[in-house]
């Protein structure tokens, strides 16, 4: 029975202004509060997809465009479906602590030490937590912290 649903959804993409996938997603959700017409199933603005919202509806492609006239920062529908299979992979939750390896220097952005600059020296993917060490400490001191409390300063260079 589900499958039959998920195969009469199609998965568009719209084009929006630079650094305003967010609020295109929510005057997306006003817009459709008052257009009963329009069946949108879902729509999504994933960070590492700059510039694009995905909507997923039954409705075909002048379905989207007419709400897209609706929406300001919405600039055009993409032709074509985009399929499950190419988007599948944003809906999986990435590890806080990817892309940080040992040797990155991180800012600290919360704790008691917020605003410190810091070296990885350890990285636990497990618990998504990293061990650091303080740049401007006489004594190496390691300090273990959560992944989404660093921002990274550097990449190792090796």
């Amino acid at each position: 029975m589900s499958d039959t649903d998920e195969n009469q959804n199609r998965i568009y993409a719209i084009k929006t202004t630079a650094k305003q996938e967010r609020t295109v997603v929510d005057n997306i959700v006003k817009a459709l509060e008052d257009h009963d017409e329009i069946h949108v199933v879902a729509v999504m603005a994933p960070d590492e997809l700059k510039g694009y919202v995905l909507v997923e509806s039954p409705d075909p492609i002048a379905r989207i465009e007419q709400l897209r006239e609706m929406v300001p920062n919405a600039r055009a529908v993409v032709k074509g479906e985009t399929s499950f299979h190419e988007i599948e992979h944003f809906l999986v939750p990435k590890p806080v602590v990817s892309g940080i390896d040992e040797g990155t220097i991180v800012e600290l952005i919360a704790g008691p030490f917020k605003g410190e600059k810091a070296v990885v020296k350890r990285v636990d993917t497990s618990k998504e937590e990293i061990t650091v060490e303080l740049y401007e400490s006489m004594v190496p001191i390691p300090i273990t912290v959560r992944g989404d409390n660093v921002r990274v300063i550097d990449k190792n260079q090796d």
